[in-house]
């Protein structure tokens, strides 16, 4: 699934690296915290999450995660914008809660991580 589509099925903002909506990603994973993000060694995955700070993006950096999904109308701040960028991460905002973005998704295809 593209990030195009996935930005499209969950009401979705896209924040930074635009030029990467082609892309696509196989797997989802969703939490707030980021010590079991770490423990995730799956590529082709988008993160969604409600945790909006500079420790997402660097521990979603360290395992390779492309884009992540801010929940629950988080605003992604210029820092973080500026990290991601540095990192070639796409960053989406979405009014949805984790759960229903989370539905969206796998109804979708995407697999789950577990």
């Amino acid at each position: 699934m593209t990030i195009k589509e996935i930005t499209d099925r969950i009401d979705g903002k896209v924040i930074c690296c635009e030029e990467k909506l082609a892309n696509s990603v196989e797997y989802a994973f969703a939490s707030d915290l980021m010590s079991d993000v770490l423990t995730i060694e799956k590529e082709n995955m988008v993160l969604i999450t409600g945790l909006a700070n500079l420790q997402t993006i660097r521990t979603s950096e360290m395992s390779d995660i492309s884009c992540i999904i801010f929940a629950r109308d988080k605003k992604i701040g210029e820092e973080m914008v500026t990290l991601a960028r540095e990192n070639n991460m796409i960053l989406v905002e979405s009014p949805h809660s984790v759960f229903h973005i989370s539905g969206e998704l796998y109804k979708a295809g995407l697999k789950s991580i577990y």
